[in-house]
């Protein structure tokens, strides 16, 4: 019988995001322009996207893992996922205090435009 821990691996390795972050400089560029910011929400988008977590950087986090979870003694394994873990907290907290931030500097409009384009593909209308 495998090990709840497994699909901990799996759920760590694999796991989207439940919100939709623009997770390549075109996706930022396209939502930056959709919003036509003013000097104000300037400031606030510079820190948000500044807080965004490069996607080739947790990539190869993520494959660095995948690489040694074979490797490694049970108590290892639990331990460097739940390191992994940790750090994908740490990057959620300090992008939803920057998307805080962003957001509350928008217009109702430019909030909306923001909600709508940061909903998963499949719900956007």
């Amino acid at each position: 019988m495998r090990c709840p821990a497994i699909l901990l691996i799996a759920a760590v390795l694999a796991a989207p995001a439940l919100a939709q972050v623009p997770s390549t400089d075109q996706e930022f560029i396209v939502l930056h322009d959709a919003l036509h910011l003013s000097a104000t929400p300037e400031a606030a988008w510079i820190a948000y996207r500044g807080a965004a977590p490069s996607p080739a950087a947790t990539d190869q986090r993520r494959q660095a893992v995948s690489r040694m979870i074979p490797t490694l003694i049970s108590p290892r394994r639990i331990d460097l996922i739940e390191a992994e873990m940790r750090q994908q907290l740490l990057e959620l907290q300090r992008q939803t205090a920057a998307l805080q931030t962003q957001y509350a500097a928008l217009t109702p409009d430019q909030q909306r435009v923001f909600d709508e384009f940061t909903l998963p593909p499949e719900q956007r209308h």
